[in-house]
């Protein structure tokens, strides 16, 4: 009904927009996209069959937009760094590789936390993200350009990153759908930084995007071979999922306390799958879960099987320039001028400190180990664990400095290995997302991305924002 080529040009008009409130687009290639639209419209007037094209192509002619931290040819690649301002990338990561050749058409690059290390998307080469429900408040990290893109219907769908909520904190404060997968199933090359050692089980690249249905095909893309691991194919009935529901992590003294209205929407979740599936909703309480921030920073600082350190964040700092000194990096951020962010500064320092304390590290990483596997028994091949996204709704800006560890609530499925899906519940009283994580055993990504189609039709999905 419609040609490629009007498609992008409206996207093309709606980030052109919208994007001088919300800054979630830090380079676009429109030009670019416009003349591969030109191609896709050529392509199907010269076709033999739609069928042909739908199974060569999947995503032909579909806008996206993809995180700044991956490498897109020509695009900048500095994930916020400024020494790395003048990085152009040479070469397509090997997720933005797949996308296009399944068809997608990248619009441009979307903006992350310095380093990808922080959950309000701002630096110092781009400035910072809003948030489209609210441009006073946060569009979460890292990928907080991609989250906020989305929310604002400036694409269709996204490329994210997540080592301890990058995908899903941002999905959540933005309404959108994200999807971590089960670790080591998307490859996570072509991205900077890229994680070494341990960290290589921590991180994972993913999905993110308006509706549901999206994230199966665009998980099967990016996974390339690698979807041979799940079980996307097997029709899941909703029926005989074993639901679990966890309300808040126990009481850290470490995280915020869980917000009424986001304890209110999971409930409702709960009541629905009860009244309308007719399943029982099993309440656990994993005590572990309490230690969930301590228990993600020992195990990100561990060393690999092959006793290998875990890479510093301050070496990275210090990319394309001199070595960077945490403590002489905050006495100039304190007269304005460092070229970093305070919680880039912070994480440097704090990463001093944990080297202090090797046997309380080894004892956090002995209960992960545990904890995951009292998290894979407990969920099995049927399982899926209603757990709130974070304590709060999107916070404003900079206050997530205050509570620097809320985004234990997404971390903790990071070291576990176990795949995650981010699922919108609406619209709080303050007009901002609501949502849910839903949380399955390794490789039964198919259960989460069953259930969050469900809860879309349930209670809405996403929301268009009002004042856009």
């Amino acid at each position: 009904q419609v040609t490629c080529v009007e498609v992008v040009e409206a996207y093309v008009e709606r980030i052109r927009e919208v994007n001088p409130l919300i800054n979630a687009v830090v380079k676009d290639r429109f030009e670019e996209a416009l003349q591969e639209a030109q191609q896709v419209d050529k392509l199907l007037a010269e076709s033999p069959g739609d069928e042909y094209l739908e199974e060569k192509f999947p995503l032909l002619g579909v806008p996206i937009t993809i995180k700044e931290a991956f490498s897109v040819h020509g695009m900048p690649n500095t994930s916020g760094l400024v020494n790395r301002r003048n990085v152009v990338a040479t070469s397509d990561a090997a997720v933005v590789s797949r996308l296009k050749q399944a068809g997608a058409i990248p619009l441009g690059v979307t903006n992350c936390s310095e380093l990808c290390m922080w959950y309000e998307s701002s630096n110092r080469v781009y400035g910072r993200t809003n948030n489209p429900y609210d441009l006073q408040r946060i569009a979460g990290g890292s990928s907080g350009g991609e989250g906020s893109v989305l929310a604002a219907a400036c694409s269709v769908i996204g490329v994210g990153s997540d080592i301890g909520g990058s995908i899903r904190m941002p999905a959540f404060f933005n309404g959108v759908f994200g999807h971590k997968p089960t670790t080591g199933v998307v490859p996570n090359d072509g991205q900077f930084p890229n994680a070494c050692g341990v960290r290589t089980s921590f991180l994972c690249t993913g999905p993110m995007c308006r509706y549901a249905e999206d994230l199966e095909l665009m998980l099967r893309v990016m996974a390339g071979p690698g979807v041979n691991k799940l079980k996307l194919s097997e029709k899941v009935s909703l029926e005989k999922i074993k639901f679990h529901c966890m309300d808040h992590d126990g009481g850290s003294i470490f995280v915020s306390p869980v917000d009424k209205e986001i304890l209110q929407a999971q409930k409702k979740v709960v009541e629905h799958l009860e009244g309308e599936l007719g399943v029982q909703v099993q309440r656990v309480a994993i005590h572990k879960m309490k230690y969930s921030f301590q228990i993600w920073s020992a195990m990100m600082s561990s060393k690999d099987s092959d006793g290998q350190e875990a890479q510093l964040f301050t070496d990275l700092l210090g990319d394309h320039g001199k070595p960077v000194w945490p403590l002489w990096e905050l006495v100039k951020w304190l007269v304005g001028m460092s070229s970093h962010t305070l919680p880039a500064i912070a994480l440097g320092l704090t990463e001093k400190v944990m080297k202090f304390n090797p046997g309380g590290n080894a004892k956090l990483v002995s209960m992960g180990k545990s904890l995951q596997e009292e998290m894979e028994a407990l969920l099995g091949p049927d399982g899926v664990l209603l757990y709130p996204s974070h304590p709060t709704v999107a916070p404003r800006h900079n206050s997530p400095i205050c509570m620097p560890f809320n985004f234990a609530y997404t971390a903790i499925f990071n070291v576990l290995g176990l795949p995650v899906t981010q699922c919108p519940l609406g619209l709080g009283s303050e007009g901002l997302p609501l949502g849910i994580q839903l949380v399955a055993a390794s490789y039964n990504d198919h259960l989460t991305l069953a259930v969050a189609r469900y809860l879309e039709k349930a209670f809405g999905g996403w929301v268009i924002p009002g004042k856009l």
